[in-house]
């Protein structure tokens, strides 16, 4: 029996040397809201909400911490590491698809063998990976 009671995802957070940037992209790409960030201080943050419950937290990236090599280093949305990605299920898939091609990203597609479920692989501006998914 697990220790944490009614265990739930509250958010993810990403670096990113630019925020706004980051921000602006998963507004327009997949509809986040932003909402009430608190103030740090030293570092810039947004945060962002998928509604009804789901928060993205993006953070000012410390220049002067070296992070190891991380997501930025992959390139092609058909070589995306299966473990490296966030996925969300969308209900207007070809829609997505056209205007990802419309803004120039470079993406992957592929059909599973039930013939039903369509994924799209490609990365969000600081090299993170994102799949969406029909449903």
């Amino acid at each position: 029996m697990a220790l944490a009671k009614g265990v739930c995802l509250n958010h993810i957070a990403r670096e990113s040397a630019d925020v706004k940037r980051l921000a602006a992209f998963y507004q327009q790409v997949l509809g986040f809201e932003q909402i009430q960030s608190p103030k740090f201080g030293e570092f810039e943050v947004i945060w962002l909400k998928l509604p009804p419950s789901f928060s993205l937290h993006l953070i000012q990236r410390d220049p002067s911490i070296k992070l190891p090599e991380g997501p930025s280093t992959f390139k092609d949305p058909k070589n995306l590491p299966r473990g490296h990605h966030l996925a969300f299920t969308v209900s207007n898939f070809d829609h997505v698809v056209q205007f990802l091609k419309e803004k120039g990203i470079e993406t992957f597609q592929k059909t599973q063998p039930d013939g039903k479920t369509k994924q799209l692989f490609f990365f969000d501006p600081d090299g993170n990976g994102l799949e969406v998914v029909s449903c």
